[in-house]
Order: C-alpha cells, then structure tokens, then sequence
C-alpha cells in the first residue's frame, strides 16, 4: 500500500484586515489569513505543491506561513456561523 496524501491549510499572521463595509483607514482586524490548501505526503511536500499550483505566492511579501494537516472529511463536515444571528441577550 502506498502513502496517504493528506490536505493542509497554509496560513500567516503576516499582514492585517478590514472589516466589510468600513471607510477606516487603519486595518480594524489583527488576525490570521489563508494562504492556500494543498495536498502531499507531508507538510513539506505540501508546501512545494502549493507554490508550485500558485506561483505568484513568491511575488507577494508574505514570507511565514504556518502549515495545519486537515481532516480527510473537512469539506464535508465543515459549519457555518454567523455573528448577526446571536441573541442580543446573550452578552
């Protein structure tokens, strides 16, 4: 039997954003961003997958992205929330 490919996420703390619908000037939000998913036999091939699958990823400033192994089922097991939906009373 050959090697399992697993799916990973590839994210960076690098680099800042804005809230939907704001005139700020300054980035409202710290937080992580997506980089990319990609497939491999580890992390590091992975990686080298997704820069070969996205080539322009060399050209951006983002240099450190952290490397996170998903669940075979993530897409099918994935859910959904929504801040506007929350009770107001629930503070």
């Amino acid at each position: 039997m050959g090697e399992k490919i697993n799916s990973y996420i590839f994210i960076t703390t690098e680099g800042h954003t804005f809230q939907p619908n704001t005139d700020a000037i300054e980035p409202d939000i710290e937080n992580c961003q997506v980089i990319g998913f990609a497939d491999g036999l580890n992390p590091t091939q992975a990686f080298e997958n997704l820069l070969r699958d996205n080539s322009y990823l060399k050209r951006t400033t983002f240099n450190e992205l952290i490397c996170y192994e998903l669940k075979n089922n993530y897409r099918k097991n994935s859910v959904y929330f929504f801040i506007s939906t929350v009770n107001a009373c629930q503070k």
